[in-house]
């Protein structure tokens, strides 16, 4: 049953696929233009590493925590 579930949960995510992108895309451009406003130099090559790097990190923290309350 859990294989089951976790092929359509997955097929799920494949019709989402594509918004999810374009949403994590938006929140790019969200932190790029605040970086932007914030500092007046802004090294835009340094800060297009930074803010991905730190999506990623809190998505795991995210991925982390989410276990975490599974398995209690």
């Amino acid at each position: 049953m859990g294989n089951v579930v976790a092929g359509i949960e997955q097929q799920e995510l494949e019709a989402h696929r594509e918004q999810c992108a374009v949403d994590t895309g938006g929140r790019v451009g969200k932190y790029r233009s605040i970086f932007e406003w914030d500092v007046p130099d802004v090294d835009t090559p340094a800060s297009d590493q930074l803010i991905p790097r730190a999506i990623h990190q809190t998505l795991d923290a995210l991925e982390s925590s989410l276990s975490d309350s599974v398995t209690r």
